[in-house]
């Protein structure tokens, strides 16, 4: 998947030495979390709007440029790690940069977000089931595997969640073999967390269910 169409040329990008009122001007004209700061046309960090209020702006941006962050993303990036450095630092904006650290410009997770929706996962028809299984135990040829040879197709999939003991994978499929599919995976020692009405997670309502009910008849 090509994200590249949707790197944003419009946004500034402020120099080191220019007055720290411009930015608190930009965030305040914008809903951006941060925006790059570079010296002499490099790259040097991103300013959180989160700082500023702790900083005169009467001041420039270079007497605060160690309370720069240090994320980007480069132009080939994958769309996935441009989603990572987004949750990873709590961002709305990131920066882009090409070979010679220059800010090529930016993505916006709105854009990003908006491209991801539109995979086949989200857009073709089909059934969600959510397993799991010890971390050292899994593997996603063996998920692909155990749904094909029950003639369903694999539409996609991705870890949901993670521990150190063990690993939830979110798949997506089509066909009209669900029963199928789910037995095989607890035949292959996968538990079923979300898929029909014996799993866990139905399971789990039940329980939650039976418990009121009980309080609700004391």
């Amino acid at each position: 998947m090509r994200i590249q169409t949707h790197i944003i040329t419009t946004i500034p990008v402020f120099e080191v030495k220019e007055p720290l009122e411009k930015l608190v001007q930009f965030f305040m004209e914008n809903t951006y979390s941060h925006v790059a700061i570079m010296n002499e046309g490099q790259f040097l960090g991103v300013f959180s709007e989160n700082d500023l209020e702790h900083f005169s702006v009467d001041k420039k941006i270079e007497d605060f440029k160690y309370n720069l962050e240090s994320f980007f993303v480069r132009k080939d990036t994958s769309w996935f790690d441009v989603l990572e450095a987004f949750a990873r630092n709590e961002a709305n904006l990131v920066p882009v940069l090409g070979d010679k650290n220059e800010v090529l410009g930016y993505y916006d997770i709105t854009d990003i977000v908006g491209v991801f929706i539109e995979m086949p996962f989200f857009t073709e028809p089909g059934g969600i089931l959510v397993i799991a299984k010890e971390i050292k135990g899994y593997s996603f040829s063996e998920i692909v595997q155990i749904v094909e040879s029950n003639n369903s197709k694999f539409i996609g999939g991705f870890i949901s969640e993670m521990n150190n003991e063990e690993v939830q994978i979110t798949i997506k499929i089509s066909g009209n073999n669900m029963t199928e599919v789910l037995q095989t995976f607890r035949r292959y020692d996968y538990n079923i967390i979300f898929g029909n009405v014996d799993d866990r997670f139905i399971d789990d309502l039940k329980q939650r269910s039976d418990y009121l009910d009980k309080y609700l008849n004391v």
